[in-house]
């Protein structure tokens, strides 16, 4: 078999083996912030904070929900890293934005954060700080979930396939669950261009 091959066919297994009711309860949980009045912060690392930016897109377009990234402010996050510390740039930004119980951050980690092991200390921070203030916690994460899955109140875990390529495949996915949660007839309320010029409709 071929590589592209298998790396398609472990995409459908994954496909096939995600928590469909868990996400139908993040796509609840998100209505449920937009609707009482809340924001979603959605932070990540790397690609996930490629993600982060192009979530806040659509569900600001798509799902008339308040949304922000630090990531999406380079002046700001860079200016925090240089002179309060990577650990704590993500919380920071956080409170400054004044994080509360209405509001709910959305994590894509590959890995979820790891305190002990030093790796995304600023999500690990993030999250605290979240928990601290009462706001609900959502993301999309791989390998055993890390502290987001410890912590959050609606976590998917990425299923593990092949242990040589679990980052493609949970950030690949990552982008699957956010645009279907955008399109979740919960969240949606506007129709996404192309479709509207064609007239599609979801039955």
């Amino acid at each position: 078999m071929t590589f592209t091959l298998a790396f398609l066919s472990q995409t459908a297994r994954i496909a096939q083996s995600l928590d469909a009711d868990r996400i139908e309860r993040m796509a609840v949980g998100l209505a449920r912030v937009r609707d009482q009045g809340g924001r979603v912060f959605f932070i990540g690392v790397g690609g996930g904070a490629g993600h982060a930016s192009h979530a806040v897109c659509d569900f600001r377009k798509l799902g008339h929900i308040e949304c922000y990234a630090p990531t999406d402010n380079v002046s700001e996050l860079t200016a925090r890293i240089n002179d309060e510390g990577w650990e704590t740039s993500y919380s920071e930004w956080l409170a400054g934005s004044r994080l509360s119980g209405k509001d709910a951050i959305f994590v894509f980690s590959v890995g979820g954060g790891n305190q002990e092991k030093g790796v995304s200390r600023n999500l690990v921070s993030a999250l605290n700080h979240a928990k601290q203030v009462g706001a609900a916690v959502f993301g999309v994460v791989g390998r055993d979930g890390g502290h987001t899955a410890a912590v959050g109140d609606v976590v998917l875990v990425i299923p593990t396939v092949d242990h040589s390529l679990v980052t493609p495949h949970v950030e690949g996915f990552q982008a699957i669950v956010w645009h279907l949660l955008v399109s979740h007839p919960a969240v949606a309320r506007q129709t996404t261009k192309w479709e509207a010029v064609t007239g599609a409709v979801r039955p």
